[in-house]
């Protein structure tokens, strides 16, 4: 593959202009490739499984919008939708049919939820959990893992992967101690650490929340056992298991993780597919716990956005495309394509690399791994990974530009992409 520069003379120009509007000049952190150097690129159009700037140079998208677009962007059925779901208004603030509608898509497709409240972002959806969670069992400590992101919420920002990781912040100044008290954290795929902590705070832990197939702290899979061990734990000790599936919901098999492992918690939260590319995001799960949410029960959380007619379009007409026969194998072939080639491409360029891939979720580490953890991930060399996400973007590639962030595909990326992809990265890693 011969490689031409590509000129980004007007990102450059407006990313400049954003540093003195915005901090840092964008809206969330990673955004501004701190960790991977270069400036971001600032987008123009997005289509399929394409995105120009505003220089007019196209790449192929492996970020996807950070997971929404599993249908490929600006999908014509679900734009068609949203047309029409414009004419009647952009928000109600009040009930719409089509909230009974995606609440039933949902409910049919997720082995945990019986009853779910829609929200407008991940965040929100485990601020709600953890509140109801508390509420229900009448205890105030839980168990997170370290590098598993759970949104911007001051409880969780305890050893939380992401933007956190990817810019080597200590947590976060500003969330107090008393915010953060009753947080707990173990290793990812360590049950001996996660049984350790239930018998320190016995009577205390209201659940365990976790990302089942992590993806704020690169790909990292579960090990065998222990979404099924953390099942029987919390039963064990009379606590609540929370999958945050807002990555993983929808993306990994229709009914999530729980569906893709076998095992079901007790609730779940759930975003970015669910949306189709706009705000949106849910929590939910079993009947009685869901209850105590008002105005059914006396546990508050509102939002005047929440249900927004035209996330609730965008997400039935996603789902309905995702229900079509052979969809999950598709995607599942093309991502194991992908991710097979990158890494036999980096083993025959000498370079140490481990990674892998669930259906439409993947990622990459440059360590010899294995990686089970947050701790083992962050022994990756994040500045080879940077120069080799530079080579691939001038290359027309877009990854997410953090080595601490899963990679995703959608049914609109072809084998053409995919041999395009490993073509430019052969050429990188034979230079890197």
């Amino acid at each position: 593959m011969v490689n031409t520069p590509i000129k980004t003379t007007k990102s450059q120009e407006i990313f400049a202009a954003a540093q003195n509007l915005m901090p840092g000049g964008v809206s969330s952190p990673v955004r501004a490739f701190k960790s991977v150097g270069g400036q971001p690129i600032v987008f123009d159009r997005v289509k399929d499984a394409y995105i120009w700037d505003v220089d007019g140079n196209q790449y192929i998208d492996y970020v996807g919008t950070w997971g929404p677009a599993i249908c490929g962007h600006a999908h014509p059925e679900v734009t068609a939708a949203l047309r029409e779901a414009l004419d009647k208004g952009t928000s109600f603030g009040a009930p719409s049919v089509l909230e009974n509608v995606l609440a039933e898509m949902v409910i049919d497709a997720v082995p945990s939820i019986e009853m779910v409240r829609f929200v407008n972002s991940g965040t929100e959806a485990c601020m709600g959990v953890l509140r109801v969670m508390r509420a229900f069992t009448n205890r105030d400590k839980i168990i997170k893992f370290e590098g598993c992101y759970h949104g911007h919420a001051d409880t969780f920002l305890v050893k939380a992967g992401s933007g956190v990781a990817t810019l080597g912040l200590p947590d976060s100044p500003g969330v107090p101690k008393s915010a953060t008290s009753g947080t707990l954290t173990a290793p990812y795929n360590d049950l001996e650490a996660v049984k350790a902590l239930f018998e320190e705070n016995k009577d205390e832990i209201a659940g365990v929340i976790l990302e089942p197939v992590v993806g704020n702290a690169g790909f990292i899979a579960p090990d065998a056992g222990f979404l099924e061990g953390l099942r029987e734990l919390t039963h064990e000790y009379g606590a609540l298991l929370v999958f945050d599936e807002v990555m993983t919901g929808f993306r990994i098999a229709y009914g999530g993780a729980q569906e893709k492992f076998g095992v079901t918690p007790d609730l779940t939260t759930l975003g970015k597919v669910i949306g189709g590319g706009l705000p949106v995001g849910a929590y939910g799960g079993r009947r009685d716990i869901m209850s105590l949410v008002a105005p059914a029960g006396p546990v508050y959380q509102a939002g005047t956005l929440s249900g927004n007619p035209l996330a609730m379009t965008a997400g039935i007409k996603t789902l309905e495309l995702l229900q079509k026969p052979g969809t999950y194998e598709y995607l599942d072939r093309i991502t194991k394509k992908l991710a097979d080639g990158l890494l036999q491409l980096a083993k025959e360029t000498g370079h140490a690399v481990c990674g892998g891939q669930i259906s439409a979720m993947f990622g990459l580490f440059f360590t010899s791994g294995p990686v089970h953890n947050y701790e083992d991930a962050k022994k990756s060399d994040t500045a080879k990974f940077g120069r080799f996400h530079r080579g691939m973007l001038e290359r027309g590639i877009y990854l997410a530009p953090s080595q601490f962030e899963a990679g995703f595909t959608s049914l609109a990326h072809t084998e053409e992409d995919i041999d395009q992809t490993l073509a430019a990265a052969r050429d990188v890693l034979s230079n890197l």
